[in-house]
């Protein structure tokens, strides 16, 4: 039997309606046993990022998200694309990982929700590099959804879980942090 993991789940929307969410959330609910994902919920709270007040200034939430990205054994990131670029709360989240240790060589899987979109994903490419983040380019998925009404949201995301789709990203991503485990 393999080893149980968690994963952590960064939505670089923070809209109630978010397809990105949507996504995360049946990634969650139609995760292979021993695959467990929390989505996180922090990223709206944290404040601006400052480098002043980084260290011992360290606000509390912002040491709450890093130790949930220190524990997880891998992070998924589902992220929409504002302005043809990531969201700047999304960016905001990511600066305050920049200079700590919680992300070098943390396996990434990226989701995404959208038929368009390259180029916040090729800004999270270079940006998630940048920071040392080992991204999984196997377990790269997308279920386009963006566009739809909410109950054709809910049934193209039931028939990925169904035919397996988010299952494969899945079960790819946890093949490959088992492959890259100390």
């Amino acid at each position: 039997m393999e080893k149980p993991i968690l994963l952590y789940a960064l939505c670089g929307s923070q809209r109630l309606a978010s397809t990105n969410r949507l996504l995360l959330e049946a990634l969650s609910e139609h995760a292979p046993e021993g695959i467990s994902i929390e989505i996180c919920d922090l990223i709206g709270d944290l404040p601006i990022f400052n480098p002043d007040r980084e260290g011992e200034s360290t606000p509390a939430v912002v040491e709450e998200f890093a130790t949930k990205v220190r524990a997880a054994d891998g992070v998924i990131v589902a992220c929409p694309e504002y302005a043809h670029g990531i969201p700047g709360g999304f960016k905001n989240a990511l600066d305050w990982l920049v200079s700590r240790d919680e992300v070098p060589f943390k396996p990434l899987m990226l989701a995404h929700t959208s038929h368009r979109g390259e180029f916040v994903l090729s800004q999270l490419q270079e940006v998630l590099t940048t920071m040392s983040f080992a991204i999984i380019p196997q377990a790269f998925l997308r279920v386009p959804v963006l566009g739809k009404t909410p109950d054709a949201q809910r049934e193209a995301l039931m028939a990925a879980a169904k035919d397996g789709i988010l299952a494969v990203a899945l079960n790819t991503f946890r093949a490959a942090i088992e492959k890259t485990a100390f």
